[in-house]
């Protein structure tokens, strides 16, 4: 880390930008230090504007004390990221834009601002009942495959893709932004506490004691709006 004491996120960021970019046009400190959610090994997160560069590139420094992950881009690349985040229902870019403390303004930040602010309040494309039956097929497959499963650590493994689906499917049916990571519960949470209160304590439960039950039921019922499980009748590809 270098022969400095671990400073403050905005000090640090300050620092580093006068040091790398300081002839970028804009950028802002963002990730969980900014929301209060850091932790001892959490980074810095930094969104650089620069119009001399011709295309976006990330890079990793250890820097003032502090691990840093710097996103670079020119004043139409980040745009690209905006829509593979949006296409992905995982804004990342976005919240980090409009989440981020301003380290350096040269007048472009609050119009990209507004733009990443824009999305998030769009929120995802709608599923499609083709898209939401074809979900319903694929948690009903693992589903199955867990509740037959008899070797412990399989069952961990399917498990881990069954919480993945079913966070997936909760909010994608209810127009809301999915996560990956820490992000799962985090994007629940911001849809419905009780819900994830119960999705953990299932999860937890099976972890823990390898029963099976709240999960099985936890899944089925998340299932049960739309019909239900689904195997029998199920095509894809088929031509008509």
């Amino acid at each position: 880390m270098g022969d400095f004491k671990k400073i403050s996120p905005i000090e640090a960021a300050h620092l580093f930008i006068n040091k790398y970019f300081p002839n970028c046009q804009g950028a802002v400190l963002a990730g969980s230090v900014v929301r209060g959610e850091g932790t001892d090994t959490s980074d810095l997160d930094i969104v650089v504007f620069d119009k001399s560069l011709n295309s976006s590139y990330r890079e990793s420094f250890n820097e003032f004390g502090w691990p840093i992950e710097v996103f670079i881009h020119n004043l139409t690349s980040y745009k690209h990221f905006f829509e593979l985040d949006y296409k992905a229902a995982k804004p990342s870019m976005q919240r980090m834009v409009w989440e981020g403390i301003i380290l350096k303004d040269k007048g472009i930040i609050q119009s990209i601002k507004l733009e990443a602010k824009e999305i998030l309040d769009k929120g995802p494309d709608r599923w499609t009942e083709e898209i939401i039956t074809t979900k319903r097929y694929f948690i009903t497959d693992v589903l199955d495959d867990f509740i037959g499963c008899k070797n412990r650590a399989e069952e961990i493994f399917i498990a881990n893709t069954l919480a993945e689906l079913i966070h997936e499917f909760v909010l994608r049916t209810n127009g809301q932004w999915i996560g990956s990571s820490k992000w799962i519960i985090r994007a629940l949470k911001n849809y419905d506490e009780k819900f994830t209160e119960e999705f953990v304590d299932a999860l937890d439960t099976y972890y823990k004691t390898a029963e099976k039950k709240k999960v099985i039921h936890l899944s089925e019922m998340i299932l049960e709006p739309y019909g239900g499980r689904l195997f029998e009748g199920f095509s894809m590809g088929k031509a008509k």
